[in-house]
């Protein structure tokens, strides 16, 4: 499929009402509203298209945007790239989910990561401590540089608290990413949950609600033990 028939089927595949949803959670023009689920058969059909990828997400359009996230290889993708997609990012959704199950993926993952977490903005921000939520999520703890995760755990304590909004979302999810998947960092990122407390986070008109870090990572551990690793972040 070329890029103009797959932007044909996404103002088919979308409704007003998943638009209005959308909206309300922060989504930004354009976009069709197309549900997640609706977005399967094509990135079945596109997975492993990574010119159409790239180009999809050039378009600014939010639908576009996420289904390139789910049909790219982000290993294929230069850090040129990888932080192109992090500048681009519309909203929280591109920032939290898109970039980091592309930027996971590349060996300079962690690199990026701690580029972006210092960015003033704040989407870029979100993709910095989400993706480094997505690799403690990935990665096998032999191949995480452990000791750099507890040191951005303790920057997370320090800097939580005047963080944006989303900012301080994504900073919550890496704590509770620590504490949940990566067994050597597990006891430091409770301490950090700890100290954190509940994080609070104006969600909108939304009923989404912000994960409390301690009993997240409490009900994730099976029997005391970290939680299997995910093969990816993409859903």
């Amino acid at each position: 499929m070329t890029l103009p028939e797959v932007m044909t089927r996404l103002a088919a595949l979308g409704t007003e009402q998943t638009k209005k949803t959308l909206v309300r959670h922060g989504a930004p023009e354009p976009l069709a509203g197309v549900r997640v689920a609706d977005l399967q058969p094509l990135r079945k059909q596109l997975k492993g298209k990574q010119e159409l990828a790239m180009e999809l997400y050039a378009t600014g359009h939010s639908d576009a945007m996420y289904l390139a996230g789910l049909i790219a290889d982000g290993a294929k993708m230069t850090v040129e790239e990888l932080d192109a997609w992090a500048a681009g990012a519309k909203w929280h959704l591109h920032a939290g989910t898109t970039v980091p199950s592309v930027a996971a993926e590349h060996p300079e993952g962690m690199a990026c990561a701690e580029r972006w977490i210092a960015s003033a903005d704040a989407m870029v921000a979100t993709s910095g401590w989400s993706t480094l939520a997505a690799l403690v999520s990935t990665v096998p703890d032999d191949a995480l540089p452990v000791e750099r995760l507890k040191e951005l755990l303790d920057r997370a304590v320090r800097a939580l608290p005047k963080a944006p909004d989303r900012v301080r979302y994504a900073m919550n999810g890496y704590v509770i990413a620590c504490g949940a998947y990566c067994e050597p960092a597990a006891s430091h990122a409770l301490g950090v949950a700890r100290a954190i407390g509940k994080v609070k986070v104006d969600m909108g008109r939304t009923a989404c609600k912000v994960p409390d870090a301690e009993d997240y990572i409490a009900r994730s551990r099976r029997d005391g033990k970290a939680a299997p690793k995910r093969k990816t972040l993409r859903c």
